[in-house]
């Protein structure tokens, strides 16, 4: 997602007026008025807030994040008929109210930055058809908040284009998205309201946003021309990318800044006794943490999968480097070159240098184009031998842990209306490709009871997939692809081609899982007279997060104000590398759009990443 230049504050722009400390002293109704526009034409919302408040001695909300939780928890709670009117208390955008100039000016403001104002008749004319279609479709007005992720405003075409997509989605989900797009309306009023000139401005949040904008120039060709992000492991693109984030780790303030054998960048700032003399020989240096993620991406991606746990840590040393602060203890920031395993077969190939559990054999894999993994890494200037590989390796004694900040990319954190999330453990995974035999014959003569249909077994061992991961926590099952070789609209499927994905928090409860389906497989290929075959091709170990350092991150986040979450991770990241050699935890941020991820939806906002560099920097602090 991108934005348009900064507009100048409309004159209706609010003028900062709260404080925390006024809205904790307040009565109910002072605490109503306090916060009057906040919530559209909906001031049940804060007096449910106020009736929630912490006990007085603990000084109410803690922090303006808590305040608006708290308001976004009310409207959770709330029954379906108060959501609705939630949503139907918002003007259309362009629509009659703005014509006529009856918008509330926290309105009026938001679609005045966002140049809705400004329409030209073409413009007009579809939002007026949109807004026509989806009252039609929906039964209320379509919710976005149009000052964006940054909160400077989206562009007009960016406002349409939701629009439009929006528009097909499921009643259940668009509802949900409104009251989600209300919450972040709220927030950037709320903003604007708070302090004593400007408002709360999330200075860390948008360095992190921009770097990522930025960094998204740079794309593999036959993706770049259609604006679609493609990074693949040393393309051209990719050794951009790379030099970018050196280039600004060095403006940040990192003390030693380089890209190692396998094109990973890593940026040191030392602690402050690194290098001190004692007693005619230097002092050891203490014990470093190691953080950060990849910076590849998967095909037509997002632009915040990895990145962002690179940038919030260089964010952390810009700010230290600003107050000319040092910890106790060296950060070391990792931007790993390799992660998604989409150019060769050599997943997380940055990370497996650092724990020293890099496969020869990579070396000499062929891409699709039959370029050599050692030819490719010697044309980008890098040795492509084992010997300097295996030189990455890390010794685990030099290192407090690993630490790791990544985009849920998931919804969980967007339903329950929280920007953090504490992940307890990365899930262990199978994968299988597997094929049905039967025989294939005539739709129209073969009679139901003398059918030999894979298609119909497979269709049967997706069902029980789907009921024995549901029944059991934190475990998922899926069948992500099918294929029927051959096949015609009047033959009964003969062959039926499948990959099957297991995964648990855990590998008793993966294996568990494992058993079950296989036996089942077995089952009901027996009873249906059919053969199969099936072939791991990945076999990858739990790694629970490290209760110490778990603990760390749950203390970062509660003293932001926020309620501790604890969830696992169902996708797979570098931490899983890093957990074969030192302890491991990471802590999840929360993405919009429904919190898709590897998709170009993939976004997330100022303000959570703002209070994720602060959860980040607390951590630091309390080490």
């Amino acid at each position: 997602m991108t934005t348009s230049p900064p507009s100048s504050p409309s004159s209706t722009a609010p003028t900062p007026t709260l404080s925390l400390a006024a809205l904790n002293a307040a009565d109910e109704d002072s605490f109503v008025a306090l916060l009057d526009g906040i919530y559209e034409h909906s001031p049940w919302i804060a007096r449910r807030a106020f009736a929630s408040r912490p006990e007085s001695h603990t000084g109410g909300f803690a922090s303006l994040a808590a305040l608006k939780h708290a308001m976004a928890t009310v409207v959770r709670e709330a029954a379906l008929d108060e959501q609705l009117g939630l949503i139907r208390a918002h003007p259309e955008l362009a629509g009659k109210a703005m014509v006529a100039r009856s918008l509330t000016a926290e309105s009026t403001n938001e679609q005045s930055k966002a140049g809705l104002t400004h329409c030209s008749p073409e413009e007009f004319a579809r939002l007026q058809q949109l807004n026509a279609d989806y009252n039609a479709r929906f039964g209320w007005p379509f919710i976005l908040a149009v000052r964006g992720p940054r909160g400077d405003g989206l562009t007009r075409q960016q406002i349409i284009d939701t629009f439009a997509r929006r528009l097909n989605g499921h009643p259940d989900i668009e509802r949900a998205e409104c009251l989600r797009n209300i919450h972040r309306i709220a927030e950037i009023r709320l903003n604007d309201k708070f302090g004593n000139t400007s408002g709360v401005v999330p200075t860390l949040g948008n360095q992190v946003w921009d770097w990522a904008e930025s960094l998204a120039r740079f794309s593999d060709p036959g993706f770049a021309e259609n604006g679609q992000l493609t990074v693949l492991y040393l393309t051209e693109a990719h050794r951009a990318a790379a030099a970018q984030l050196a280039d600004w780790m060095r403006e940040c303030g990192f003390d030693e800044v380089g890209i190692d054998a396998v094109g990973n960048v890593v940026g040191v700032y030392h602690g402050e006794h690194h290098g001190q003399p004692g007693s005619g020989t230097d002092t050891p240096e203490p014990p470093r943490l190691l953080t950060g993620s990849h910076y590849d991406t998967v095909r037509n991606g997002g632009k915040y999968d990895g990145r962002l746990g690179i940038f919030v840590p260089m964010a952390c040393v810009r700010e230290l480097k600003r107050q000319g602060r040092r910890l106790k203890h060296g950060l070391e920031v990792v931007g790993f070159s390799e992660e998604e395993g989409q150019r060769y077969k050599a997943t997380f190939l940055g990370s497996s240098a650092l724990v020293g559990r890099f496969d020869p054999a990579w070396l000499d894999q062929a891409d699709a184009d039959g370029v050599v993994l050692r030819d490719l890494m010697r044309d980008a200037g890098l040795p492509g031998t084992m010997d300097a590989i295996q030189a990455l390796k890390r010794d685990p004694a030099r290192y407090l842990g690993f630490v790791e900040v990544h985009i849920e990319q998931g919804p969980v954190l967007n339903e329950l209306d929280l920007p953090l999330g504490i992940v307890t453990s990365i899930n262990g995974s199978l994968r299988y490709v597997g094929e049905v035999r039967g025989l294939a014959s005539h739709a129209g003569t073969t009679p139901m009871d003398r059918r030999r249909d894979a298609a119909a077994a497979v269709a049967e061992l997706i069902l029980y997939v789907e009921e024995r991961a549901g029944a059991v926590p934190e475990v998922v099952g899926t069948v992500g692809q099918l294929q029927v070789p051959n096949g015609s609209i009047n033959v009964i499927p003969g062959r039926c081609r499948f990959s099957l994905d297991l995964r648990a928090t855990t590998d008793a409860a993966r294996d568990a899982l494992d058993a079950d389906v296989r036996a089942r497989l077995a089952e009901i290929c027996e009873r249906r007279g059919v053969s199969f075959t099936l072939e791991r091709t990945e076999a990858a170990a739990a790694a629970p997060s490290d209760a110490v350092w778990q603990a760390r991150w749950e203390s970062a986040v509660g003293a932001l104000g926020l309620p501790v979450h604890r969830m696992p991770s169902g996708a797979g990241h570098d931490a899983m590398k890093l957990h074969q050699a030192m302890p491991q935890a990471m802590l999840f941020q929360r993405g919009l759009n429904l919190g898709i991820s590897h998709n170009p939806l993939e976004a997330i906002s100022n303000d959570d990443t703002e209070l994720c560099v602060q959860a980040f920097l607390a951590l630091l602090d309390r080490l």
